[in-house]
């Protein structure tokens, strides 16, 4: 783990960080992308739909050891197209990358698709 903590990005308002919908997911299915060295495809329930989404979180994390799990994601951001697909959000997690990547998990009462604020 490294002693050096990132700065902090510059100041927001409230009505931006109100802009960001946060939700939690369930991690319904993990793979590999054997195109890519960094991303696995993950399929996330947030309770009322499915999403797909590329993180770069391969270095850290075996496909199966995510399946089940819940976790945090940016549910409005705007879809990106990919090499291998479409990327419907984005994953929250901490670290300095390659292998020390960690993605938020909410306490166990957290639900797919309940709002993080």
């Amino acid at each position: 783990m490294s002693d050096q903590v990132e700065a902090f990005a510059p100041t927001i308002t409230i009505d931006d960080f109100a802009k960001v919908d946060l939700r939690v997911a369930k991690i319904a299915n993990a793979e590999e992308v054997p195109e890519a060295d960094k991303l696995l495809k993950l399929t996330l329930d947030i309770g009322t739909e499915t999403r797909q989404v590329f993180a770069g979180i391969k270095a850290a994390y075996q496909p199966e050891d995510l399946i089940g799990k819940h976790t945090v994601m940016v549910a409005n951001l705007a879809p990106r197209k990919m090499r291998f697909g479409i990327s419907e959000g984005m994953v929250l997690a901490a670290g300095s990358g390659g292998s020390e990547i960690f993605i938020l998990e909410p306490h166990a009462g957290a639900q797919p698709g309940m709002r993080v604020f």
